[in-house]
């Protein structure tokens, strides 16, 4: 009798597990929680559009059909890494966040990043630039789209020193961003034979850039290396104009630069920049048509950044790799292995892969900015310099410090 029950119990604990197994791969419930500047310097890069890439990448998904509920809410981290970070836990905490996507700030980014690894999430950051996320900061949960420091030293840092421009000096933003890219493209620079012959920091979201802009000219450096991004590159780069920085015989060397500060800054004194992006709305037929529906569902008609084209592309990513689990475990390791497993491809960034430590590859696009003559509509602003392959734009794996590739 004793043998009996037992027997009776281990079948019930059993049937018990098999059918929570069950349950949880039919568990179709998906929460994206897009985390962006929605208000400040990085807004329109990122901000709504970022929003709106990750809603369009649930409509084209398809799954709404299949029986899938996928939710999509914002929130604004406003550049700060405290205020990103208790977002990141009322998501995971309260709202019951899967996945979040886009953060730019690199200081907010690697602070969420601890955040998401600790609640076992997914993280595909599309916004912030650092290396260090797939690097010196890799997560088994993060997985970084899009672009980063070290791609993008390694493609205009490098151009320009290889077209002569062998001293430098740099303006950096005063945060994590500036920092890794300073630091990634001051290793490039030596590598290749030039010289960083000085440098000053710059408060983030600062108006007034006259004193830095001062010292970079008085340092006679042949390229003056813009460590900044959104809000602070335009600003710096209208008041070079007004300088008469380029005029005098300097360079000005847009490390990141996107379509958005290009509007901004107007393509009279925006002409002749040269920077590195890994997606244009213009590249094809795909990209414009994609841009187009984008574009239509925008305030200002603007087409996508490369950042929110990220967004959309890791978005698109993460819900074939949960289709293909059949159904959300809710387990954001066992996700982002499985989207690691899968070959990337979609309209935006063509085919590429998701390496071990997390880092999407995908090729990157040398460009240089129209003169105004060469413009044929509101957002014809690029010419293609050059195409650099994946394999060759970001931190091979030889090189990689994430602890990931140890094991």
């Amino acid at each position: 009798m004793k043998t009996r029950s037992i027997a009776s119990l281990l079948l019930t604990t059993a049937l018990t597990f098999a059918a929570t197994g069950v349950a949880l791969a039919q568990d179709k419930t998906v929460k994206i929680g897009a985390l962006s500047d929605q208000s400040g310097l990085y807004a329109d890069l990122g901000g709504p559009g970022s929003t709106l890439a990750a809603q369009m990448a649930v409509e084209d998904s398809g799954l709404a059909a299949k029986g899938w509920k996928i939710d999509v809410i914002s929130g604004d981290h406003q550049n700060k890494p405290d205020i990103g970070t208790a977002i990141a836990r009322q998501w995971f905490d309260v709202d019951k966040v899967d996945v979040i996507v886009d953060v730019p700030n690199s200081g907010v980014a690697l602070a969420v990043n601890n955040v998401i690894k600790e609640k076992n999430g997914v993280y595909i950051n599309s916004g912030a630039a650092t290396s260090d996320l797939s690097n010196a900061q890799c997560s088994p949960n993060t997985v970084h789209w899009t672009y980063d420091t070290y791609m993008l030293a390694h493609t205009t840092g490098q151009a320009l020193v290889k077209a002569g421009g062998d001293t430098w000096f740099f303006l950096t933003a005063d945060y994590a961003f500036g920092a890794a890219l300073e630091r990634d493209t001051t290793a490039v620079i030596t590598a290749n034979g030039g010289k960083v012959i000085g440098g000053v920091k710059h408060p983030l979201n600062t108006p007034d850039f006259s004193s830095f802009l001062l010292q970079a000219q008085a340092s006679k450096a042949k390229i003056i290396g813009l460590a900044n991004a959104g809000g602070d590159t335009t600003n710096t780069i209208k008041q070079a104009a007004e300088f008469g920085i380029v005029k005098g015989g300097q360079k000005l060397a847009a490390l990141l630069l996107f379509l958005t500060d290009v509007k901004a800054i107007g393509l009279e004194t925006a002409q002749g920049l040269n920077f590195t992006e890994t997606f244009y709305w213009d590249m094809n037929d795909k990209t414009r048509a994609f841009s187009k529906r984008f574009a239509e569902k925008m305030k200002n008609n603007a087409p996508p950044t490369m950042v929110q084209a990220g967004v959309y592309a890791g978005v698109r990513h993460y819900l074939k790799a949960l289709e293909a689990l059949g159904g959300n475990p809710h387990d954001g390791v066992k996700v982002v292995e499985k989207m690691k497993s899968m070959p990337t491809e979609d309209d935006l960034f063509g085919k590429g892969e998701i390496q071990p430590n997390g880092r999407t590859i995908h090729n990157a696009y040398l460009f240089e900015v129209k003169k105004p003559s060469e413009s044929k509509g509101p957002w014809d602003f690029y010419k293609l310099v050059g195409t650099v392959p994946g394999d060759q734009a970001f931190t091979p794996l030889s090189e990689s410090k994430c602890a990931l590739l140890k094991k």
